[in-house]
């Protein structure tokens, strides 16, 4: 039966955590919490066959910067953009790093 690992178990709650995000604020509403603790991508047990690579290394810091920055209310930078930038920088690891799940990262873009 299939396990998934660690980081496969935090991608698919970083992916229900920024759907909710996105119907928030398509709803009109601001995000204000982020229930999970995105440090746990420097930690995680990778899937088997993967690894950290110099690559993945220079995405993570900056996907962490981003998704943290959906919250800020002191941003200039309009809701929609941060969060689709912060998307954006998931397709973007996902792209060179673990392409499987680029279509359902998609349909997290607010159009």
């Amino acid at each position: 039966m299939y396990q998934p690992s660690e980081m496969a178990t935090f991608m698919n709650a970083m992916y229900a955590y920024n759907q909710k995000v996105k119907q928030q604020i398509i709803a009109g509403e601001t995000p204000t919490h982020l229930p999970l603790d995105l440090m746990e991508l420097h930690s995680a047990e990778m899937t088997a066959g993967k690894s950290r690579t110099p690559v993945w290394n220079s995405f993570v810091n900056v996907f962490i910067d981003s998704q943290k920055a959906v919250l800020d209310t002191l941003s200039n930078i309009e809701l929609k953009e941060r969060y689709n930038s912060a998307i954006t920088n998931c397709l973007s690891c996902h792209k060179t790093e673990c392409v499987g799940p680029i279509p359902k990262i998609k349909k997290l873009l607010i159009q």
